[in-house]
């Protein structure tokens, strides 16, 4: 295909297309001509994963470009390739490991992951974002005073699991090995939200059953 249908089978602009092929986001197309190339279907699968990467997922296009190149890396297996792209993605804050809390919440995340029997994120926890994302959240609801050991959070840990399934159920549904990488970019990014609303939306009628009129 040319540039162009290229650019409306992806939804990307071709100034956007040609900018990914000047960063080497993009692979080059087959030379046709001295000004034009041609692209195939391989091309529209990465633009997609580029695309969930630097515009879903909100990535740098430096930390693009090295994620794009652990994706190609035909030695690394398809759980360290999802392990790079997701772990790549925006997260919270790092904990203050200047702060006492932050013990507190090192050591109840890892007794968490062991209570819910997670072995493999209990291997893998200091160098995965989310672990130190967890600590840190759980590292404030200490501060201020909030139930956060864990007997209260393992039920949100089980819930989690659940979800995770589902996640993984979608992200299986497509069948490359590149198709499957962008889908867990942009469903990690996309039902986010959805599962923040699904909270609030579940908080209100629980709410509303034990203080409102649903009593």
């Amino acid at each position: 295909m040319r540039l162009a249908e290229l650019s409306e089978r992806s939804g990307v602009s071709t100034a956007t297309i040609k900018y990914y092929l000047r960063e080497r986001l993009l692979p080059p197309g087959r030379r046709i001509t001295a000004t034009q190339s041609a692209y195939d279907e391989e091309h529209l699968r990465r633009l997609r994963l580029v695309r969930a990467l630097i515009q879903i997922g909100r990535i740098p296009v430096s930390t693009a470009r090295e994620v794009l190149a652990a994706v190609e890396d035909d030695s690394r297996d398809q759980l360290s390739r999802l392990g790079e792209v997701v772990g790549a993605l925006p997260h919270g804050p790092e904990p203050d490991e200047n702060d006492p809390a932050t013990d507190i919440g090192r050591r109840t995340a890892t007794e968490l992951l062991r209570q819910a029997g997670w072995q493999f994120s209990l291997e893998i926890r200091e160098e995965f974002p989310a672990f130190r994302m967890l600590v840190a959240a759980i590292a404030a609801l200490h501060r201020l005073g909030y139930a956060c050991d864990t007997a209260h959070l393992l039920p949100y840990a089980r819930q989690a699991a659940h979800v995770a399934v589902a996640d993984l159920d979608l992200v299986e549904e497509f069948t490359s090995p590149t198709e499957q990488l962008e889908a867990a970019v942009a469903l990690t990014v996309l039902y986010e939200p959805v599962l923040l609303s699904l909270r609030r939306l579940a908080e209100a009628e629980e709410s509303n059953r034990r203080f409102g009129q649903g009593r």
